[in-house]
C-alpha cells in the first residue's frame, strides 16, 4: 500500500470516529435544551433532536468525503501525517462550527420558550 492510501484510510476513520462522537455528545446534552424551548413536550423534542443529529451527520460526513481527495501529494510518512494533521484538523474545525451552530439554535429556541407571552388587548 502506498502512503496516500494510508493516509486517506486513516483520515475517513479519524474523522467518521470524531462525527459520531460529537453527535452523540450534541444528541444526548442537547436533549434538555429541546424538552424546555418545547414546554416539556419530550416527544417533539426527541423528534426534532434526532433530526438535528441526522443532518449533523449528512452535512459532516459528506464534507469528509468530499475533502478525501484534496491535499498535497503524499510520498513519505512525514508528508502522509503533515497531510492528514491538515485534513483532521479542518474537520475538526467545521465541527467546532457546527457545534457552535447548535448551541446557537438551542440558545435562541430557550430563549424564544421562557419569553412571556405578548398580552393582546
Amino acid at each position: 500500500m502506498n502512503w496516500l492510501i494510508i493516509t486517506y484510510l486513516v483520515y475517513l476513520a479519524t474523522s467518521v470516529a470524531l462525527t459520531v462522537w460529537v453527535a452523540r455528545t450534541l444528541h444526548k446534552n442537547g436533549r434538555i435544551f429541546l424538552v424546555d424551548a418545547f414546554h416539556g413536550n419530550e416527544g417533539l423534542a426527541d423528534s426534532v433532536n434526532h433530526l438535528l443529529v441526522v443532518g449533523f451527520y449528512l452535512i459532516n460526513i459528506g464534507y469528509v468525503t468530499l475533502a478525501l481527495k484534496y491535499g498535497a501529494a503524499v510520498a513519505n510518512a512525514q508528508e502522509a501525517l503533515e497531510t492528514l494533521s491538515t485534513k483532521v484538523g479542518v474537520v475538526l474545525m467545521v465541527l467546532g462550527a457546527m457545534h457552535f451552530f447548535n448551541l446557537a439554535v438551542f440558545t435562541k429556541m430557550r430563549k424564544n420558550a421562557t419569553r412571556p407571552p405578548i398580552a393582546n388587548y
